[in-house]
């Protein structure tokens, strides 16, 4: 199951397409099939792969990126690292995505097929601060080439795009490269970033926001020649919308010779969610995105073949002990986190922790987007731990935090828990009263309203409680809010027991 599409049922769509944290996303179409991904940061399995016919309605059908590396550098939860602003494309019959790790450089990975194999990443440029490289390869000349951004909290240096002649293979670059824009001799232009490099009608076309994410606009800029003079034109600006941004995405011609383009808004704990534009071209060549450059809200879907009306999923009944592709841990996972079985729940170790008192440094947290419409969150967990302190439970994750879950006690009883941590706070603490759960079972929900705003329930079987203020939850650096089980214990010896969970659901409220 999943949250309803964009899909209105009706000939039309409502934007956001993606109504969660699909931060950055590029696409391509092959053939009848559109492909789309987007910036996992520090999270793994990374670089998520959706599948749409129509561009409105898109499952999740895979990652391209088991873990990130090098692997120890990822071992704890690195959420605003990693991989940023990858760039999806489809040459020599075979996938490619290139991104940007803003302290190692530039990676890219290809497989013959969407759902892989794929190659292990390759470093095609090392460097701190090259991100959001594009990849192009000319038909017309032969030629390959490759754009990137910069970002001056690594490298000193931003509003500028750099570009390279590259191996035809995409294993590595042919020169020091070149600045191709320097948008500091732009007026008014700032914080130019996010490339995706086309070649059309004659043209080498960049379409790249500036202006910050939050208060930005979707810039197109064109050249004779790949290594410039560029000219520049705002294509999608905010206008009376309550669209703030809109900031950088993928442009993608359809089978019929439509054009769409594919953006994100920046909203806060919901993170970066993803947009979809009608596009055409006008007298002079250039792009028109939205409604005359304004995004639109409501629109008539692309004229592609009807497809059932979907969105990635959510739910998870998790058979057998496997959590579906929705779900992510917050690094590089180990084994023994997660135990297969013939039943149904996911069953989490208790991991030992030296940082069981912040959930935010911890890799074994599962985690999922935090849906970007009013919505509960439910789940029933039971601790099978013995051992002291042992824990589990259902957060809300971001800079700050809050989760409500089970701890066994000295006196081996098991009571309900409800526990926070402010964004500057070291340690997490009470967040409402605790009470006994019997059985060491309980049922618990989050009730995420307008804002973000998180109402916490529970039900040790006596029926259902609230428990604690409302939380508003609050998105990292870069990246919204998560959702997040988890099963923890202290630091220690031995095995620590397990919890199980089961029935995961996201519902609309």
């Amino acid at each position: 199951m999943s949250l309803p599409s964009a899909d209105l049922g009706d000939g039309t769509y409502r934007n956001p397409v993606l109504n969660a944290d699909w931060s950055d996303p590029d696409l391509v179409r092959v053939g009848d099939d559109y492909y789309l991904t987007a910036s996992s940061f520090g999270r793994a399995p990374g670089l998520p792969l959706l599948h749409s016919r129509d561009l409105v309605n898109w499952t999740l059908v895979g990652h391209a990126l088991q873990r990130l590396e090098p692997a120890a550098e990822f071992s704890t939860p690195r959420h605003d690292r990693g991989v940023w602003a990858p760039a999806l494309r489809h040459h020599d019959d075979r996938f490619w995505i290139f991104w940007g790790d803003p302290d190692q450089g530039i990676f890219q990975i290809n497989s013959p097929a969407i759902r892989g194999p794929w190659s292990r990443p390759h470093l095609v440029k090392e460097g701190r601060g090259l991100i959001d490289p594009c990849p192009l390869w000319d038909d017309e000349t032969g030629e390959a080439y490759l754009v990137h951004a910069w970002a001056r909290s690594r490298a000193g240096v931003k509003n500028r795009l750099t570009g390279h002649r590259m191996r035809p293979d995409g294993t590595s670059l042919l020169d020091v490269g070149k600045v191709i824009v320097d948008a500091d001799r732009i007026p008014g232009w700032f914080t130019l970033e996010g490339p995706k490099l086309h070649r059309h009608d004659g043209w080498f076309w960049i379409f790249a926001p500036a202006g910050g994410v939050e208060t930005g606009w979707q810039g197109a800029l064109r050249s004779r020649g790949f290594f410039g003079p560029y000219e520049e034109r705002v294509v999608l600006a905010q206008r009376d919308t309550d669209v703030n941004g809109p900031h950088q995405g993928g442009w993608v011609r359809t089978q019929h010779g439509e054009d769409w383009f594919v953006h994100f808004q920046q909203r806060g704990a919901y993170g970066r969610v993803a947009h979809l534009q009608p596009m055409r071209w006008d007298g002079d060549g250039w792009p028109v995105v939205g409604d005359a450059g304004a995004p639109v809200a409501v629109h008539p879907k692309p004229d592609l073949p009807a497809q059932s009306s979907v969105a990635p999923a959510t739910d998870d009944d998790f058979p057998g002990g496997r959590y579906g592709r929705q779900w992510q841990w917050a690094a590089n996972p180990a084994d023994g986190w997660a135990t297969q079985h013939s039943g149904d729940g996911l069953r989490l170790a208790c991991v030992r922790s030296a940082h069981a008192h912040d959930l935010r440094l911890l890799p074994h947290v599962l985690t999922q987007r935090l849906p970007g419409v009013p919505a509960a969150v439910d789940v029933e967990l039971r601790l099978h731990s013995e051992e002291s302190g042992a824990r589990a439970g259902l957060a809300v994750l971001g800079d700050a935090y809050s989760w409500i879950g089970l701890r066994r006690e000295e006196d081996r009883s098991v009571r309900f828990v409800h526990r926070f941590a402010e964004p500057v706070a070291e340690r997490e603490r009470d967040a409402g009263g605790s009470c006994l759960a019997p059985e060491g079972r309980v049922r618990l929900r989050v009730e995420i309203g307008t804002g973000a705003r998180c109402r916490f329930r529970y039900d040790v079987g006596d029926g259902p409680r609230s428990s604690g203020e409302v939380f508003a939850a609050t998105p990292w650096r870069w990246v919204g809010a998560l959702l997040g089980l988890f099963a923890l214990a202290p630091a220690g010896a031995g095995h620590a027991g397990a919890a199980t969970f089961t029935r995961f659901r996201i519902t609309p409220l």
